[in-house]
């Protein structure tokens, strides 16, 4: 059974509006490292990202990818792979919780790489990403994107 990775982050913005960087598929180039391209493919009947391809580069993983998200009210948004070149499975979300003020996002991964690896080796993988995508979801939201 795999394990997942999680790590959150407080946003000193409300929750709708990290929800809209969340939401932006075009702009994550701008911001998360390693997307290079993201293109919505299909969208739900709230005109929400339902699948979107991905190409990525994270240094020595390299992977054109579609993800299939689903959108729970205005606080939650998860995603499975549909398809990958690199990933046998990749599940996630972000987890949006009012405090005060500011949003407490919350980060959660599991990543299968079709490439053997030790699991303490991918457990760091996951850890990388999370934090540089919250990292870098902090940066955009409170420059006011």
């Amino acid at each position: 059974m795999a394990e997942h990775t999680s790590s959150s982050i407080t946003i000193e913005a409300a929750p709708a509006e990290v929800m809209g960087v969340i939401a932006d598929f075009a702009r994550y180039p701008d911001w998360t490292g390693e997307v290079k391209k993201a293109e919505v493919l299909t969208t739900d009947d709230q005109g929400r990202a339902k699948e979107v391809r991905l190409v990525m580069d994270a240094g020595a993983i390299k992977d054109d990818q579609t993800l299939g998200y689903t959108w729970t009210g205005e606080s939650e948004v998860s995603w499975t792979l549909v398809k990958s070149q690199m990933l046998r499975s990749l599940d996630g979300a972000y987890i949006l919780k009012p405090s005060g003020e500011a949003t407490e996002v919350t980060y959660q991964l599991t990543v299968d790489v079709k490439i053997p690896m030790l699991g303490m080796i991918k457990r760091k993988a996951e850890k990388v990403i999370i934090d540089r995508a919250l990292a870098g979801l902090k940066k955009r939201v409170e420059a006011g994107a």
